[in-house]
C-alpha cells in the first residue's frame, strides 16, 4: 500500500528552524519542556517560539508531568501533548492526563525494551503512541533505530492506534524504516540536526524529499 508519510520535527529551539521546517511541509514540530533533555526550554519560551506554528500542529514534550502541568501547557497554546513514561504508569495518572487533553490530543510514548509486552491498558486514555527506541540513560532522542518488525505488527494488531515511529531516523535510512514498519507518521530529531537543539538545513530538506517521495515507497 503507498501513504503520505507524515512528518514531525522535534526538539525544536530556534525560530529559523521553525520556520523552515514549516516551509517544509511538517505535519507536526515539537517543543521539549523535559529539564534534563539537552534541548529543553522553558515553557514561556517554548510557548514563544511555537506562536508561527499553525493550530494542529505544536507538540509539547514531557516526562511524567504533573496531570496540572497538562493544564498549563494547554493554556499556553500547545494542542497535541506527548509523553514519555513508564509503560506500567499508574493507571490514574493516565485517566488525569486524558481529562485534562482529551485523549485524542494525548500522546504516549512508553519506554519499552525490544522484550517487554506492550502495555494495552495504554489504548483506554489515548488514540496515538509513539514508539521511541529504549534508551536505559535517555528518555527518547537515542539517535538508534528501533525494531520495525515489532512497529509493523502492532500496527497491523491495532489499526485503530495512530502509530509513530520514531529512534534514530535521518535522510539515509527513513526510507528502508518506513517500508519495513509499514509506518505512516515517522519523528526525526537529532538525525537532521548539526547539534542539539540546532536543525542542519541540508539534512532537514534531504529527509522531507525523502517523505514528500513517500507514494514510490511500498508497504
Amino acid at each position: 500500500m503507498n501513504n503520505k508519510i507524515n512528518v514531525k520535527v522535534c526538539g525544536m529551539t530556534r525560530e529559523v528552524d521553525v520556520t523552515q521546517v514549516l516551509s517544509l511541509g511538517a505535519d507536526y514540530l515539537g517543543f521539549i519542556v523535559y529539564p534534563k533533555s539537552p534541548r529543553a526550554l522553558e515553557l514561556e519560551k517554548a510557548a514563544k517560539l511555537s506562536a508561527s506554528v499553525p493550530e494542529g500542529k505544536r507538540v509539547i514534550v514531557d516526562v511524567e508531568p504533573d496531570p496540572v502541568d497538562l493544564k498549563r501547557y494547554r493554556e499556553a497554546g500547545f494542542d497535541r501533548f506527548q509523553i514519555h513514561m513508564n509503560p506500567f504508569l499508574e493507571e490514574q495518572k493516565l485517566a488525569d492526563y486524558a481529562k485534562s487533553v482529551s485523549r485524542d490530543r494525548l500522546w504516549l510514548a512508553p519506554r519499552l525494551r525490544s522484550s517487554d509486552p506492550f502495555p494495552e491498558q495504554l489504548f483506554n486514555y489515548t488514540d496515538t503512541i509513539v514508539l521511541d527506541t529504549y534508551s536505559k540513560d535517555k528518555i527518547g532522542g537515542t539517535g538508534h533505530t528501533g525494531d520495525f518488525a515489532r512497529f509493523a505488527k502492532l500496527k497491523d494488531q491495532f489499526p485503530d492506534i495512530t502509530w509513530i515511529l520514531a529512534g534514530g531516523l535521518n535522510g539515509l535510512n527513513v526510507a528502508d524504516a518506513v517500508k519495513k514498519s509499514t509506518a505512516s507518521v515517522v519523528d526525526v530529531n537529532s538525525g537532521v540536526e548539526s547539534a542539539p537543539g540546532v536543525k542542519d538545513p541540508e539534512k532537514l530538506r534531504d529527509f522531507f524529499q525523502v517523505c514528500l517521495n513517500s507514494l514510490n515507497i511500498e508497504h
